[in-house]
């Protein structure tokens, strides 16, 4: 009975520590999912928002001009778009070109859209803001 309970401690101890990948679209879906965030301008409201997050962490603690350049080099929307296609991971590609044409068509699309509006990815935006002001994505 012992030996039994040792063989599955690792296995409940395994089971608690690892997470779970998150689901992402197939290529093709990828490539309308970019072509989304190109007409709705997300890349340019990621990285604003992550600059707007620097000047004012920047203001507040008095960083050096160096410190805020280093600093916002160190965004990469590349670091970002795993949390964008994880959005979109329950769109099949007929949603996905259908939603594209809309984006294409109603610039109202470009401000109020899926991206700005879940609260999933606004969240992981804040998340991932915050990373970047605390320097976790500068090149050592």
């Amino acid at each position: 009975m012992a030996l039994l309970v040792c063989l599955f401690i690792p296995a409940i101890s395994n089971s608690q520590t690892s997470f779970p990948t998150p689901k992402m679209p197939s290529q093709q879906n990828k490539i309308i999912i970019d072509k989304i965030v190109e007409a709705a301008h997300y890349k340019n409201y990621v990285i604003d928002f992550c600059l707007s997050k620097i000047n004012e962490t920047s203001a507040k603690e008095g960083w050096n001009e160096q410190k805020a350049m280093e600093i916002t080099e160190s965004i990469n929307y590349k670091n970002f778009r795993d949390a964008i296609y994880n959005l979109f991971v329950v769109y099949d590609e007929v949603e996905l070109e259908t939603l594209l044409k809309a984006y294409e068509k109603d610039t109202a699309y470009q401000t109020q859209n899926i991206m700005t509006t879940s609260k999933v990815l606004t969240n992981n935006l804040n998340i991932f803001a915050n990373d970047i002001v605390k320097g976790k994505y500068i090149a050592k």
